[in-house]
C-alpha cells in the first residue's frame, strides 16, 4: 500500500514540514503545518502536538474510532499525501513512541506535558515523487 521506492521513502525522511487537515466538528477543514514522520513497514505515520491544540480537539470530536486526516508535504513538482484515520493519545507509550519518531526526522522536541501522540494509520497514498 505504501510506495517502496528509494525516492518515496528518501522523500518522508528528508526534513520538511508538512501540511496536516483535520475536520472540524461542523465538517470544514482545519489546516496547519506540523512535523509527520512515516513509519511505511507498518503503513501508518507519527506527530505530537499538545492536547489543547485544536488539532488535537478536531481528533477527540471524532471519537474512539479516530477521525479522518490528510496530511501533505510539498517539494517543487515532487508532492505526496497520505489520507488515513489518526488518533490521539496520551498514553506514556504512545507518547514516547511519537516524539522517537519525531526526533528521528526533525529533532528531539521540546517538553510539553500537555503532549499527545497521534497515530495515523495510512488508507491510501497519492503523489508525484521521482
Amino acid at each position: 500500500m505504501i510506495p517502496d521506492s528509494d525516492e518515496f521513502l528518501e522523500f518522508w525522511r528528508e526534513r520538511r514540514l508538512c501540511t496536516v487537515t483535520t475536520l472540524r466538528p461542523d465538517g470544514t477543514p482545519h489546516v496547519v503545518p506540523m512535523g509527520v514522520a512515516l513509519e511505511p513497514e507498518a503503513g501508518r505515520a507519527w506527530a505530537i502536538t499538545s492536547g489543547s491544540s485544536k488539532k488535537a480537539r478536531n481528533i477527540a470530536a471524532a471519537g474512539p474510532d479516530g477521525a479522518l486526516i490528510a496530511v501533505c508535504q510539498v517539494d517543487g513538482a515532487r508532492w505526496s499525501t497520505i489520507e488515513g484515520r489518526v488518533t490521539a493519545s496520551d498514553d506514556p507509550a504512545v507518547v514516547a513512541e511519537a516524539e522517537r519518531r519525531y526526533a528521528e526526522r526533525y529533532k528531539q522536541p521540546r517538553e510539553n506535558v500537555a503532549r499527545v501522540g497521534l497515530r495515523i494509520e495510512i488508507t491510501r497514498v497519492l503523489g508525484n515523487v521521482r
